[in-house]
């Protein structure tokens, strides 16, 4: 399982990777291999203002639909359009051309509620069970 050092982790599988105030946001390798062969992406609408843990997107695979909830507060500014024609690029490539959105950071504080790549794969090694709040 990949867990770049880069990037910072949702307890709800989300990826964030921060450019000036711009973060991209996935699902994480571990989450795409949860969910197997994704048929179908669900993303935002850009312009759209949200709040950390907002459920924003809905990826779609042969096993189960699952919500994907935004790590921080803002506005999504782009979508990765590529994935309407191509969801399975989320199982080939969940860090890069896998992306999902990117949001324009509202909260910088958000980000200090993420965890590690080590806290991650520690989450991902005890079962990868989200906390339900």
């Amino acid at each position: 399982m990949a867990v770049p050092n880069d990037l910072y982790y949702a307890k709800t599988h989300e990826w964030l990777k921060i450019d000036e105030n711009i973060a991209t946001v996935g699902i994480t390798d571990f989450a795409q291999n949860q969910l197997s062969d994704i048929t179908f992406v669900e993303l935002p609408d850009v312009g759209r203002e949200v709040e950390a843990g907002d459920e924003v997107a809905v990826v779609e695979s042969v096993k189960a639909a699952s919500d994907i909830y935004s790590p921080v507060a803002g506005t999504i500014v782009e979508v990765n359009g590529d994935l309407e024609d191509s969801p399975d690029m989320i199982n080939a490539s969940p860090y890069d051309a896998g992306w999902l959105f990117k949001i324009e950071l509202r909260k910088e504080e958000d980000v200090d509620n993420l965890m590690s790549a080590e806290e991650y794969s520690e989450l991902c090694e005890e079962g990868g069970d989200e906390d339900e709040e």
